[in-house]
């Protein structure tokens, strides 16, 4: 039985890569599913779909079948799908700089990365939850 995300932690806090490349491609996917989607949906989702795909070698080999049954509940599975292959396809070649370049990956997901990947605290979100993880986790610490 896999077990959803807890409501408490952001997304980005909770994936379970072994390594900083697997753990970078993990957020990603976490970020191109959380787009236009509630939070609690994807806290189902995404451990389903990490359960099958820990990585972007495996889910290259992955059928469109395979990952619109994983993630329709999410909605807008034929544009999520199209962007999770695209952006893993990216990612392949990335070298770890700047998030915006891979597909699908827009600010929310760069200043995402900025913050929980690469501990860069100086980024101005305009996401509000981001925003609160920020305030919250981060500068009331100080």
């Amino acid at each position: 039985m896999i077990t959803p995300l807890r409501d408490e932690l952001m997304v980005q806090q909770q994936l379970p890569a072994t390594d900083s490349r697997e753990w970078a491609w993990q957020h990603m996917v976490a970020v191109i599913m959380l787009n236009q989607t509630g939070r609690k949906a994807v806290k189902y989702v995404l451990p389903l779909f990490l359960d099958r795909w820990l990585g972007p070698g495996e889910f290259l080999w992955a059928t469109e079948d395979e990952v619109k049954e994983v993630i329709w509940p999410l909605g807008m599975y034929n544009i999520r799908f199209q962007r999770l292959k695209r952006m893993t396809a990216d990612f392949l070649t990335w070298d770890g700089n700047d998030a915006t370049i891979l597909y699908g990956i827009g600010k929310y997901g760069s200043d995402s990365y900025e913050i929980f990947f690469k501990k860069n605290y100086s980024v101005q979100p305009t996401d509000k939850e981001l925003k609160r993880y920020l305030e919250e986790e981060i500068y009331d610490q100080v």
